[in-house]
């Protein structure tokens, strides 16, 4: 029985990696305090804060300081949902205008993508359409700090940004090592106050990074020690913070893990759970997380087959028993997904939002131009697969 588990199938050889991290990680309650220090270090005449409203009562106190030692502040909040490009450029526009030398995003995800992008373009001689797609971006001038004030994206420390292009309603990714902070400060306390539906949605997005790493068809051995870590810590501890907001232990153990989900984002990503999420973004403005959440476990139904060693292990790691064989130890994995699902209140089906079950295809054939994230997943996914995955979640 012990052979059956003892290694998961991995490549005859070990693949090729490669991995940009942030030149300095701090992780721990009341990291926060440390980013005067840091902005100090990099000797800076002017920052843009890059965050959202509720965290002003904390900006804002930062920003006096500043002024008061002769460096000048700008704090920019217009990013209140999954960014456009017309969003961002909007953004852009008035950095150049201010002329930062450090660009810091406090907040989620999408707060932390857009300062990531502004901190590349400024400077910068690319329009935003040539940057797009993977390793397209020709560099970075300005410093970039990055606080997440989610435990979700892991944005913080990927080389990922995602935006929304307007002319088409397509989500699409500018993936660059330029887009790695070069000081990212993680402090659980900012998740805090985040609200029970978003705790869950988020954290189920970091589940998923650090699930679809692992079964990723370029899985790695160096990023599964990172992605069956977060999976571990994540489902371990999302009930407790979606219950209990104020527990800083269970608040600590996601926000690691969402980061630890982050670092597998770089050298192998995501597949086919965010290929077939971004249609419900992008049409009908699903949170990402949320998204994700309610094709996850159709997702790893339709993968179980292609590589049932690793959902086994999945399965483990979620807190499931091992069974007699691997595809009954993966089910429970599945259905182990399900479980926190409820527990933590988020929708199980595409219709609790009100999505018309007509979309299904459009959605489909939109999922199908994801190819930097389908050609990821383990098991091939086509068109009719799409549609068939759509309607089990729907």
């Amino acid at each position: 029985m012990a052979a059956l588990f003892a290694e998961p199938m991995m490549p005859l050889s070990i693949p090729n990696l490669s991995i940009s991290f942030p030149a300095k990680v701090v992780f721990g309650n009341g990291t926060f305090a440390q980013l005067p220090d840091e902005l100090q270090r990099f000797l800076c005449r002017r920052v843009l804060f890059v965050t959202i409203e509720p965290l002003l009562s904390q900006v804002e106190p930062l920003v006096q300081k500043l002024e008061q030692q002769g460096i000048g502040a700008a704090i920019d909040t217009s990013i209140v949902q999954e960014p456009t490009f017309a969003d961002y450029e909007t953004v852009l526009q008035a950095a150049q205008t201010f002329d930062p030398d450090v660009v810091v995003g406090i907040g989620g995800g999408s707060v932390l993508d857009v300062a990531k992008l502004v901190a590349a373009q400024l400077d910068g001689e690319q329009t935003l359409p040539e940057i797009v797609g993977i390793g397209n971006l020709a560099g970075r001038r300005r410093k970039l700090i990055c606080l997440p004030a989610t435990a979700g994206t892991g944005s913080e420390v990927s080389p990922n940004a995602i935006l929304v292009d307007g002319s088409d309603h397509q989500k699409k990714g500018i993936i660059s090592p330029y887009l790695v902070p070069d000081v990212v400060l993680v402090d659980p306390l900012l998740t805090r106050s985040v609200p029970p539906a978003v705790t869950a949605a988020t954290g189920l997005d970091a589940l998923t990074h650090c699930l679809e790493a692992y079964t990723n068809k370029f899985a790695h051995p160096f990023v599964d020690l990172w992605a069956l870590d977060g999976v571990r810590r994540i489902a371990g501890h999302l009930v407790r913070a979606v219950q209990r907001g104020d527990d800083e232990q269970a608040r600590s153990e996601v926000a690691m893990g969402s980061m630890l989900g982050g670092f597998c984002l770089g050298p192998v990503n995501t597949a086919g759970v965010h290929a077939l999420s971004y249609p419900l973004g992008s049409t009908f403005h699903i949170a990402h997380g949320l998204s994700n959440a309610l094709l996850l476990p159709h997702v790893m139904h339709f993968n179980l087959s292609a590589s049932p060693e690793r959902h086994a292990e999945i399965a483990v790691a979620l807190g499931c028993a091992r069974e007699a064989d691997l595809t009954a130890t993966a089910k429970k994995g599945i259905a182990k997904v399900y479980e926190l699902m409820a527990a933590c209140g988020v929708p199980s089906r595409l219709r609790d939002l009100d999505i018309p079950e007509d979309a299904l295809p459009q959605m489909a054939t939109d999922a199908m131009k994801i190819t930097r994230l389908l050609k990821n997943n383990p098991r091939h996914i086509g068109y009719e697969d799409a549609v068939a995955i759509y309607e089990a979640a729907y």
